[in-house]
């Protein structure tokens, strides 16, 4: 039962009748963890100061169990405990309000009580009733005097006790909420822990210092050997060849502060090897200082091989396609030998199929990291154009990431106006210039491009009407549903390209 330690049981309402039998209030005891309580400096300051309130050279804390009464803090008295058939706070307890017992050797209930009769000569008690929000008695707090007093206590100390009851039962209350939470957060860390030893995965922590403090029972299985204490023990069981560089980085993130991510071999309990994920995460405590490590390992074999599988077929199929692209661009070459009036076309369409062929190298590398850059693809396909200073050619305003479906109709286009410009356009005269402009947003929205072309000769109009023309048309609007605009400037040729920036990115 979850009780709100904050509140109190009426005042003057006597304990619940249901809770006053020992066996019923076995559980409520234990729930307090009084053990823990006994020389409680807050309880010792309460009875202090009660005994002073109330002048008596006696006062205590007591708790009434089955057999005997506690003192969990006193004033004035030097024994621990009594029994319990000797208890004038068991009396005291079941009461709704203070309880006076102003000469003892008067009150039938206690005149032959050992306490009154031997030699602790008690004459006068009052005691202030310790009952539980949820209306369990557990005692009192009493003071004692050894000579009686026919008046009693006065008002104000009368209030004054009954007070002071008030704060000890918030003491025990704040005792009673600890211990639970900590027992709570116990059997937390233990469904979490019994959780953990059941996933697929390894997990485990480390204190600030590096030192691991625990592994979940994955470890043992998957290794064969006990936890590891240092970084030197965990290397012990990553392959030879991944030993160094997986090293040095956890010791750049530790000494950093920062988190790591790695892929290494470990060494199974059988001997073999098998690729796994490691991950670790610094945890910070409120001053910013990392105060904890948690990480895990992840078995990736399986992946790992499959991916290296695939990496192999993407590279044979590579070399495939690019022998393709030269064994059609030379049976057109061969061709074009035996009709010299084709041979200008079939120059064209070769170069075409080189242009697809650097598309193809720069989004589908044999070796070396995949490019998604528009600004790198059209370095790669005009660089022949430009010249060792590269003057003749200036790409302006932001890059656009392009995936590889964009990349063949994007190379073609601009394969098609640099060849163009080359023959007729600012590529073939000295001071000729070409501009690039590039214009993609990073979400959804409309990408722009713009060719401009300077300082070149006189060009006509009957570039519209080519096949060129006709195979920018096809990639642009055909194949990236964009559009394209065409005009023939004094100065050259200038081409506008509009698309989707989704389709230039897939």
């Amino acid at each position: 039962m979850s009780l709100d330690e904050s509140l109190s049981w009426p005042p003057g309402e006597g304990p619940l009748p249901a809770l006053c039998g020992e066996d019923d209030r076995a559980s409520v005891l234990a729930s307090y963890g009084f053990d823990e309580l006994h020389g409680d400096d807050e309880l010792a300051r309460i009875v202090r100061y009660a005994a002073m309130l109330c002048e008596a050279p006696i006062a205590t804390v007591s708790l009434v169990e089955r057999e005997r009464q506690r003192f969990l803090a006193s004033d004035g008295l030097d024994i621990a405990e009594t029994p319990r058939s000797t208890s004038f706070c068991a009396h005291a307890m079941l009461r709704g309000a203070l309880m006076e017992v102003r000469d003892a050797t008067r009150d039938p209930r206690f005149a032959d009580n050992p306490l009154v009769t031997g030699g602790e000569s008690i004459r006068f008690y009052a005691g202030a009733p310790l009952i539980t929000p949820e209306g369990a008695p557990l005692g009192a707090l009493c003071v004692i005097d050894r000579v009686p007093r026919p008046e009693g206590l006065s008002e104000v100390q009368r209030e004054g006790l009954a007070v002071l009851g008030e704060a000890v039962m918030r003491r025990l209350g704040v005792r009673r909420q600890s211990l639970a939470a900590s027992q709570e957060a116990s059997a937390s860390a233990r469904r979490l822990r019994e959780l953990a030893d059941w996933l697929p995965v390894t997990i485990w922590s480390a204190d600030e210092q590096g030192n691991f403090d625990y592994f979940n029972r994955r470890w043992e299985e998957v290794t064969g050997k006990p936890w590891p204490r240092s970084l030197d023990d965990w290397v012990d069981v990553v392959h030879q060849e991944d030993r160094a560089a997986t090293g040095a980085e956890w010791r750049r993130c530790f000494a950093e502060g920062t988190p790591f991510e790695g892929e290494f071999r470990v060494r199974q309990s059988d001997g073999s090897w098998r690729w796994s994920l490691s991950r670790a995460l610094p945890f910070r405590g409120p001053d910013g200082a990392v105060s904890r490590w948690y990480g895990t390992l992840t078995d990736i074999d399986s992946g790992h091989r499959l991916s290296q599988n695939r990496d192999l077929l993407a590279r044979e199929l590579s070399h495939r396609i690019k022998n393709i692209f030269a064994v059609v661009a030379g049976l057109i070459s061969i061709r074009a030998r035996k009709q010299p009036e084709a041979r200008a076309f079939a120059d064209e369409v070769i170069g075409a199929i080189r242009a697809l062929g650097r598309a193809h190298d720069f989004v589908r590398p044999v070796e070396g990291v995949k490019g998604e850059s528009l600004r790198a693809l059209l370095g790669e396909l005009l660089a022949p154009y430009v010249g060792d200073d590269g003057d003749k050619l200036s790409i302006e305003g932001g890059d656009c990431k392009i995936g590889p479906r964009a990349a063949t109709p994007l190379a073609l286009v601009f394969h098609e106006l640099a060849t163009n410009s080359a023959k007729y356009g600012a590529f073939s005269a000295d001071e000729g210039r070409v501009a690039i402009k590039l214009d993609c947003p990073d979400e959804e929205g409309i990408a722009r491009i713009e060719w401009r072309e300077h300082d070149g000769p006189d060009v006509s109009d009957d570039f519209a009407e080519g096949f060129g023309s006709r195979l920018i048309q096809m990639a642009i609007e055909g194949q990236l549903g964009g559009k394209v605009e065409r005009r023939f400037a004094s100065n050259g040729l200038e081409v506008d390209l509009e698309m989707k920036a989704s389709a230039i990115r897939n």
